[in-house]
């Protein structure tokens, strides 16, 4: 059997219409008081409202100095990030990727990790305010592995299109072809051979010093080519 719905009906008479007023000046009265409650105990619990946000102040404040000094430590200690070949050639590919995003940025780019399935020939992208982006191609190999001219092509055919980069490199602890190295100096993408790897990680030198990649005063080349 189907349920009734209960339905609210307006007093009727003056005796409903009384007790009706009567019920909502309670419920206002009601309702007054529980502000006026309300008021009293913050007014009565101010101090401890006041040390309890003071508290939560000095601990956001002590969560922010903490972080800075991460921060700052983590960028002390890249400074002086040096890596030798003979632990580069240990390392398994996504090391040598997370090695190269480190280098990047202790030569003062902001740079992530981008290697792995559908990278579209890039593994690490950083941005520098003055020298634009560069787009990094890491090649780990066994020592005396050589790199070839499909790298290079498939380099030049994505840096400029699909990761909008300035600059591009292939670092690799081998060696390239005689052909590879050829084509990446025609066609503007640089590349980073076991010897510069070593004034790269090993001595400290700056990657856009030995690239000889200058601060950006108008689109650079390799963009308006790709």
């Amino acid at each position: 059997m189907a349920r009734r719905r209960l339905r609210l009906r307006k007093p009727r008479g003056t005796g409903e219409h009384i007790a009706a007023t009567v019920v909502a000046l309670a419920a206002v009265t009601l309702l007054f008081q529980m502000v006026l409650a309300a008021q009293s105990a913050v007014v009565r619990g101010w101090p401890f409202l006041l040390v309890l946000a003071a508290g939560g102040l000095i601990y956001g404040l002590w969560r922010l100095l903490r972080s800075a000094r991460a921060r700052r430590a983590r960028s002390d200690l890249l400074a002086r990030l040096r890596i030798m070949l003979a632990d580069i050639d240990a390392m398994n590919d996504r090391e040598f990727e997370i090695a190269l995003r480190d280098l990047l940025i202790r030569d003062g780019w902001s740079a992530r990790r981008v290697g792995g399935g559908g990278d579209q020939a890039a593994d690490v992208i950083g941005d520098h305010p003055q020298r634009g982006r560069i787009v990094v191609q890491a090649k780990h190999t066994r020592v005396g592995g050589k790199v070839g001219s499909s790298v290079m092509y498939a380099v030049k055919g994505t840096a400029g299109p699909v990761h909008k980069a300035d600059h591009a490199v292939v670092v690799t602890n081998g060696a390239f072809t005689r052909d590879a190295m050829a084509w990446g100096d025609r066609h503007g993408v640089h590349w980073v051979d076991r010897e510069k790897l070593q004034r790269w990680a090993g001595r400290g030198a700056a990657l856009h010093e030995l690239l000889k990649v200058s601060a950006r005063s108008r689109p650079n080349r390799f963009r308006r080519a790709a």
